[in-house]
C-alpha cells in the first residue's frame, strides 16, 4: 500500500493499495460516542468519488452523535 504523497483530505489520510483500491484513515479518532454509534476511522472504496462519499458518511454519523457541552 502506498501513501499518495501524504495526501490529506479534510482530516483523512488517503492511501492507494497496490491493487488500486483507495483507503482513508481519519487522522484523529472520533469521539467515543461516535465510535459506539458505528463511525469508522478507516474506510475503503473503489475510486476517489466513492471514498469521498464514505468519509462524509462517517463524519455525518459522528456529527449526529455529538454531545452538546
Amino acid at each position: 500500500m502506498t501513501n499518495d504523497r501524504g495526501t490529506v483530505f479534510a482530516g483523512w489520510r488517503i492511501m492507494r493499495s497496490d491493487a488500486g483500491r483507495f483507503w482513508a484513515t481519519r487522522e484523529r479518532p472520533f469521539p467515543q460516542e461516535a465510535e459506539e454509534a458505528g463511525a469508522l476511522r478507516t474506510v475503503d472504496a473503489d475510486d476517489l468519488q466513492e471514498l469521498c462519499r464514505v468519509t462524509a458518511e462517517q463524519e455525518s454519523l459522528a456529527d449526529t452523535t455529538a454531545v452538546a457541552p
